[in-house]
């Protein structure tokens, strides 16, 4: 330790506060007139787009330099002779006369003449005797047949059929009765009354004919009833073990609940 002491040397004595101070007060000068200086100087100014405007002007075109021409005299007019018609057309030739030839001449005949034309003479022929008319033969009339006398009785004319019998539904009666439907319409429109259905029934019991004897007042009604019945099946009417027919008066009641 002694050794390194020497080497280095005696240590320094630590600043007092006074010299500290004086060093802080001139750090501060140096900074604060550093920045002032810096202040002072003006920045050169950039200038941005500085360019001269341009200008546009119309320059007119160059006009072809005309040729000189020369003060020369005018050439002389050229006479220009019409032509002479009657030299260039030509008359036409003469015509010419028509070329003979000779002619030999030929002695010909006269024509003979033909002899007159024999007529012969004219025949008469006899006059036609007139015809004498026929005698007509008339035929004797003929005998009208005579019906012959039977001494056996005429028989009667047969009596035409009885007409016939009329009953009502409720008489007959019925193996299938008739499925009635009320129609819509109708029900909505609240149309109601009774149809009377006149139906000829043949021996089967089956409606032959069916036809409407009253209306209701109402077209569908009555074609309902109608439609109705023709499908029904009736019991076949007999009188003494022998089926006949019958005509049936059916009535149909449609009537809103």
């Amino acid at each position: 330790m002694p050794r390194l002491e020497a080497e280095v040397g005696p240590s320094r004595e630590p600043l007092t506060p006074t010299v500290k101070r004086a060093l802080l007060a001139l750090v501060i000068f140096f900074h604060v007139g550093g920045g002032w200086a810096l202040t002072q100087v003006e920045p050169a100014k950039l200038i941005v787009g500085d360019i001269s405007p341009m200008e546009v002007r119309t320059v007119p075109a160059e006009q072809a330099a005309e040729p000189e021409i020369e003060n020369a005299e005018p050439p002389p007019p050229v006479e220009v002779k019409p032509p002479d018609l009657a030299a260039i057309v030509e008359p036409p030739p003469p015509d010419l006369p028509p070329p003979e030839f000779p002619i030999a001449k030929v002695d010909i005949p006269p024509p003979e003449e033909p002899p007159p034309p024999v007529i012969p003479p004219l025949e008469k022929k006899p006059d036609p005797k007139p015809e004498q008319p026929k005698p007509v033969q008339r035929r004797p009339p003929a005998p009208v047949p005579q019906a012959p006398l039977d001494n056996q009785p005429q028989q009667a004319t047969p009596a035409p059929a009885a007409a016939p019998r009329v009953m009502s539904a409720s008489q007959l009666g019925f193996l299938v009765p008739p499925n009635t439907l009320y129609p819509a319409r109708s029900r909505k429109a609240g149309e109601q009354g009774t149809v009377m259905v006149r139906v000829f029934v043949d021996v089967t019991g089956r409606p032959a004919q069916v036809t409407l004897e009253t209306s209701s007042g109402h077209s569908t009604l009555d074609e309902a009833a109608l439609s109705s019945v023709r499908g029904a099946q009736f019991r076949p009417y007999t009188e003494g073990g022998v089926p006949k027919t019958v005509v049936v008066r059916v009535p149909i009641i449609f009537k809103l609940q």
